[in-house]
């Protein structure tokens, strides 16, 4: 032990003697640590938390200063007589443990490791929702997608119904003339009256067979 240490455990042990006899009488003298402070194979810094855990819950706590510290392990109330005391430094667990003891002082160096001593802890409680943010402007429109299958064929509709009757066509050319009938008998001399008679006649046989070649055709 260098003389540096074992002054710091004189010191620690001196101010239990401090304490008067009456306050022993109604508690148990703690056990006393001192030593040096090592985390990931450096000289702890100044400040970081050096404590001591038993059955899983903390017990007592300081801080390093200039590599070293030194730690008061009180039971209070409870009975920690010989139960395994384990160290961390800054949340990171030391390689060492040793039990408590009654009025102890120990020189115990401490060697902590981050990577293998550091637990989470528990999952603190849900925090108050915060007010919905506005709205955000549209996104782009997207590509068209591929064209669906082509559907099935429908029915086929109902006849429809017949249309009206188209107007009447118009008058056809008319017919070529008729042949020219055979000349009839001469009439007697002098009777003028009745040749013209007979040309009257005549006339309207050609007349009537003409329009009857016109009627034949349109038929």
């Amino acid at each position: 032990m260098t003389k540096t240490r074992f002054l710091t455990v004189v010191m620690a042990l001196a101010l239990l003697l401090a304490i008067p006899t009456a306050v022993f009488a109604q508690r148990v003298p703690p056990h006393v640590f001192v030593g040096t402070v090592t985390l990931d194979g450096a000289t702890a810094a100044d400040g970081a938390a050096v404590t001591a855990w038993i059955d899983g819950e903390q017990v007592a706590a300081t801080t390093a200063a200039g590599g070293s510290y030194s730690l008061i392990v009180d039971q209070g109330d409870s009975s920690y007589a010989g139960k395994t005391i384990s160290f961390k430094v800054s949340g990171a667990s030391s390689d060492q443990t040793t039990a408590w003891a009654q009025g102890g002082g120990d020189e115990l160096n401490l060697v902590a490791s981050s990577s293998s001593g550091a637990t989470a802890g528990a999952d603190g409680a849900a925090g108050t929702q915060g007010y919905r943010g506005d709205t955000g402007p549209a996104g782009a429109t997207g590509p068209a997608g591929p064209a669906g299958p082509a559907g099935a064929d429908g029915k086929d509709g109902a006849a429809g119904k017949a249309g009206a009757a188209g107007s009447d066509g118009s008058d056809g050319a008319a017919g070529a003339a008729g042949s020219a009938g055979t000349a009839g008998a001469n009439g007697s001399d002098g009777g003028g009256g009745l040749g013209v008679i007979a040309l009257i006649v005549a006339i309207v046989a050609l007349v009537a067979a003409g329009g009857a070649i016109m009627m034949g055709r349109r038929s």
